[in-house]
């Protein structure tokens, strides 16, 4: 009988890919891990894994395995969930991850609509960028994920089933004071300091390309991986900067202009494919998707 622990060991090496980074995940050593894929592939009588130097791949047969694994775990998971919920409301732990300006937004709102409506529902919410969230959802880390596709370098995929949520316009920020009327024009703000996200991100890439197609290379004053952080600098009229309209807290004294052309982002959540999933994921999934639409923001 193929036991579950090991098969999640080779689901997170098919997605994370070195047994370090899959001990790493475990809370294991690599050579625990090891051993314990070795035993996985006495107990199929068939060879999973192939060695390369120090490092191991996956067979081809490994590689199906551990795709196999994905649907039998959350197989396994839906089935104690209706035996722990039957005659009774969805109950359970749910794991959400969601980036940073969803959290607000859009992820504790839930929570907190759930809290009142669901008190047996345990929801654990994990902070995850979109690099980060979507191998989580591959191996299990989450079970249900709030995402923007735009990181091509972490594509969704066949195995995930994504619901859009809504559409967010990316915007200029400035201070109050600066407040004008219409769309923004970038190239008059070429001489203006500019708050950036951390070098390597998302925002962090698509604010400098806006900035050298408008024609100018942005004077960067500050790097921050928080929101927040960056609103209040400009708030203080140290700088301006672009960040989608989602994370734009309307507690802070700034202004905000689109852009033109407009550029967007889509908001999605998205959920592993295979066995159906449980009520308690379910149920979370459409809370998010029934919450009225933040300002700014367009439904999808």
């Amino acid at each position: 009988m193929l036991n579950p622990w090991r098969l999640r060991l080779l689901s997170q090496l098919d997605t994370l890919g070195t047994v370090r980074a899959v001990a790493e995940a475990a809370s294991q050593s690599a050579s625990s891990v090891s051993q314990q894929l070795s035993v996985l592939e006495a107990e199929t009588r068939t060879q999973l894994l192939e060695r390369t130097g120090r490092r191991v791949r996956l067979t081809p047969a490994g590689q199906l395995l551990a795709r196999r694994a994905r649907a039998i775990l959350d197989h396994m998971d839906t089935v104690e969930a209706e035996l722990r919920s039957l005659g009774e409301e969805p109950a359970g732990l749910v794991r959400l991850g969601a980036f940073q300006s969803a959290i607000h937004s859009l992820a504790v709102p839930a929570v907190t609509q759930l809290a009142r409506t669901h008190p047996q529902l345990e929801i654990e919410l994990l902070e995850l960028e979109p690099h980060e969230s979507i191998p989580a959802l591959r191996v299990g880390d989450a079970d249900l994920i709030i995402t923007t596709p735009g990181f091509v370098e972490v594509a969704l995929g066949p195995d995930v089933d994504v619901v859009p949520l809504a559409v967010d316009p990316v915007v200029l920020v400035v201070p109050q004071e600066q407040a004008g009327q219409g769309p923004a024009d970038l190239a008059a703000y070429a001489e203006q300091p500019w708050a950036f996200d951390v070098p390597g991100s998302y925002m962090a890439g698509l604010a400098t390309r806006l900035c050298r197609q408008a024609g100018f290379e942005p004077r960067v004053v500050c790097r921050f991986s928080n929101y927040l952080m960056t609103l209040q600098h400009v708030e203080a009229g140290h700088s301006v900067t672009l960040l989608p309209a989602l994370a734009v807290d309307r507690r802070y004294r700034v202004a905000t202009r689109e852009l033109t052309p407009a550029v967007t982002r889509t908001i999605t959540a998205a959920l592993r494919r295979g066995a159906r999933p449980r009520a308690a994921v379910s149920l979370v999934l459409e809370t998010v998707r029934r919450l009225p639409v933040p300002p700014g923001l367009l439904r999808s």
